[in-house]
């Protein structure tokens, strides 16, 4: 199973940089940055919080899982 991270996707159709998500959000850009390229094992909730609440979207929105399975 995987988890794959879509903020890239979801920046773009909010058409917001990453200095302005990372202002928005109290995170760095570089954090932000290895969220945004999948390069991190987790993630906290209050950072997907503040991400949700600046992007105004849904963790789903975000988010997504595969079954490596099929």
């Amino acid at each position: 199973m995987s988890i794959i991270l879509r903020l890239d996707r979801v920046m773009a159709d909010r058409k917001i940089s990453l200095n302005e998500l990372s202002e928005r959000v109290g995170v760095s850009n570089v954090n932000l940055s290895k969220l945004k390229t999948g390069k991190v094992s987790a993630i906290r909730f209050s950072t997907l919080n503040a991400i949700c609440k600046a992007l105004k979207c849904q963790p789903g929105d975000i988010l997504e899982f595969t079954d490596d399975e099929e």
